[in-house]
């Protein structure tokens, strides 16, 4: 009689395994490694006037534009709706995510532990390749600016929990360098240009092992096609305001 409990507790223990098997172990280890619990979101983003890694907020969302122009069209992550092309051309401790184009996306993405992660709500660029009748930088100054002022705001979150609007910083760029391939997602000549951007953004410090969701959405002003002749290509934020999800898996 001493040795029931020994015997129910083998039994609920080959239970759990059993169960567990029969639901699979993909999802089970979803299950566990997804039950993140709530944090404190303010200490998980960087603030505007950090310099992570010993650059600057700013000097980071230049990389960022030279990252996405330096892959060609057919394995840019902007134009990937499965996040296939994620760890593309990513390196170092800062990984770059994008926002998708015309329609809502959900990508799932491998990170590198102890990585932190750019993101944008919306943002935009001008440059002289792109716009030539533009001569300055007070000028490129000017339009990129006017093409992010369409943007009323938007909104993020991190494994359900908003990610609260002071931590959306909008940036405006110092003149940068940035180099087309061929085949570019700008469908220009291969060539190096010079570049203002503005954007809205947010910087996630290094996140914890396992799968962490993230949502990001931007929102713009009701336009229309005539009073923002600038703003309807490619870098502006017309078309961009879809919700992006990731399902990040932090290795």
């Amino acid at each position: 009689m001493r040795s029931l409990p020994i015997i129910v507790v083998i039994l609920s223990l080959l239970s759990i395994i059993i169960g567990s098997a029969m639901i699979g172990p993909e999802s089970y280890l979803l299950g566990f490694i997804s039950n993140n619990e709530t944090k404190d979101i303010s200490n998980m983003m960087y603030h505007v006037n950090s310099n992570p890694f010993n650059l600057s907020y700013a000097d980071w969302t230049e990389n960022w534009w030279r990252w996405t122009y330096s892959i060609p069209w057919g394995s840019n992550p902007s134009y990937d709706d499965s996040g296939v092309n994620c760890g593309q051309h990513q390196n170092g401790p800062v990984w770059f995510l994008t926002s998708s184009f015309d329609h809502p996306t959900t990508r799932t993405c491998e990170i590198p532990s102890n990585t932190a992660i750019l993101t944008t709500l919306l943002n935009s660029e001008c440059s002289f390749a792109e716009y030539s009748y533009l001569k300055t930088e007070q000028q490129l100054r000017e339009c990129a600016k006017k093409i992010q002022d369409i943007v009323s705001g938007g909104s993020a979150s991190l494994d359900g929990q908003k990610i609260p609007g002071q931590f959306m910083y909008r940036i405006q760029t110092d003149l940068f360098n940035f180099t087309l391939p061929q085949n570019n997602i700008l469908n220009l000549s291969s060539q190096t240009t010079q570049a203002v951007a503005d954007g809205t953004w947010l910087f996630i410090k290094p996140l914890s092992p396992g799968i962490h969701v993230l949502k990001v959405k931007g929102d713009i002003n009701p336009t229309t096609f005539e009073n923002v002749t600038d703003a309807n290509q490619y870098n502006g934020p017309i078309g961009w305001n879809q919700t992006t999800t990731y399902n990040l898996i932090i290795k």
